[in-house]
């Protein structure tokens, strides 16, 4: 089964936002079994979406577009879609029902123009939008599907897998395909390379090796008669790679560190605070986007400057010794965490984001320390120079230590 993927609304190609779900989708279809070929960008011209769309139908079973499904005169996906098929639209009197509840649920007046939401045709068939007010259209005709949705990633996302996902179906004999991602880091994207080469080159598994924020992905995909086969060729190459990373595997699949980390203080009935200078917080929101966090996490101070630094607890005497940026301000500043917030672990972080150069130190040098009740351990990092990778990689480094000190 082949899929076309239609992007669509000009601000697209005048650059003014980045087209994120073409890729959302791109990486779920060979989940289902779908080969992917062709991606398009379209504006919203209503003749340029007649032609995509049918140069789509043509060689492909199913087409999914996103964007051209809002209230205005430009989204115009609806009526090429119509125009492709032949086929009238109407008002769909649930939709148009469900759209004044939603308007009157904001206490506002449903605006004539947000009629257009409700309208369907013969072969289409609403798709709930519980985060929006454009329902998508699933439309099936000679056996080909046309799936439209809206371009808000939130809402596409959910429509995406509440809706969309579980209705597509794989071609007779088409097979099950089955995918297995390992986080890893520790490791730059070429050692991971060479340490994984001879794997490379299999066909089924495939492996693949992405470079995220978080560390080393390696993405396992079998294909086969049936999901019992698939999964047991990845789980046979999943135990080599297993032996070959070792403790540098920190999760798997939609695991993130800081909610596994969570889970493991939970579990250990332990509390945490942290004292930051570089990454300027990003580590407590990090750590508090989980839900039920504040059972564990006690609270951050974000220290700036020496002068915060000193006053919530750090030695000024070191601190005028050997500057701000230095190993051992880390351990200070995870010891002053600690005591300050009493808590069980302390998190230091201490750093220079960029884009000058601070105290004769590097842009990318950070210093990391985790202090367990009095044990602590630090570790010090050369990340590349750009100032929110700099804060972003600081920060699951830190939860990537604390992970490892729990365990």
């Amino acid at each position: 089964m082949r899929a076309d993927i239609i992007s669509i609304g000009t601000e697209l190609l005048l650059g003014q936002i980045t087209d994120t779900n073409a890729p959302y989708i791109a990486a779920e279809l060979p989940l289902l079994g779908i080969d992917l070929y062709w991606i398009t960008q379209v504006g919203d011209n209503r003749a340029r979406i007649l032609e995509a769309l049918g140069r789509a139908l043509d060689r492909s079973e199913v087409v999914i577009c996103t964007g051209g499904l809002g209230p205005t005169e430009d989204d115009v996906t609806r009526e090429a879609i119509a125009e492709l098929l032949g086929e009238d639209m109407h008002v769909d009197p649930a939709l148009e029902e469900w759209l004044r509840r939603l308007f009157k649920g904001f206490g506002l007046e449903m605006p004539d123009c947000n009629i257009k939401q409700a309208n369907l045709i013969p072969s289409a068939e609403a798709i709930p939008n519980s985060r929006g007010t454009a329902p998508g259209w699933w439309v099936e005709r000679e056996g080909k599907v046309i799936a439209a949705l809206p371009g808000p990633p939130d809402e596409m996302q959910f429509m995406w897998q509440n809706s969309v996902k579980p209705r597509l179906r794989l071609s007779p004999g088409q097979g099950v395909i089955v995918s297995r991602t390992l986080k890893t880091l520790g490791f730059s994207e070429a050692r991971v390379n060479e340490m994984v080469r001879e794997y490379l080159c299999s066909s089924n598994p495939t492996l693949g090796i992405y470079a995220k924020l978080d560390g080393i992905h390696l993405r396992l995909t079998a294909k086969a008669g049936s999901r019992a086969e698939a999964e047991e060729a990845i789980t046979l190459v999943e135990a080599r790679l297993k032996d070959l990373f070792g403790r540098y595997i920190w999760g798997y699949d939609e695991d993130t560190l800081e909610t596994l980390v969570g889970s493991l203080l939970r579990e250990k009935k332990l509390n945490l605070a942290v004292m930051e200078s570089c990454t300027g917080g990003l580590l407590a929101s990090t750590i508090t986007d989980v839900p039920g966090s504040s059972e564990y996490f006690k609270g951050g101070l974000v220290t700036y400057s020496a002068e915060m630094k000193a006053a919530f607890g750090v030695d000024a005497g070191m601190l005028a010794r050997v500057g701000t940026v230095h190993p051992d301000v880390a351990v200070a500043m995870a010891g002053a965490a600690r005591a300050k917030l009493g808590a069980d672990i302390g998190i230091g972080i201490t750093g220079v984001a960029g884009p000058s150069e601070v105290e004769g130190k590097p842009v990318g040098t950070v210093h990391i320390a985790v202090d367990v009740r009095g044990d602590a351990s630090s570790l010090s990092l050369r990340l590349p120079p750009r100032r929110i990778d700099v804060k972003r990689r600081a920060v699951f480094s830190a939860l990537f230590m604390l992970r490892q000190r729990l365990l």
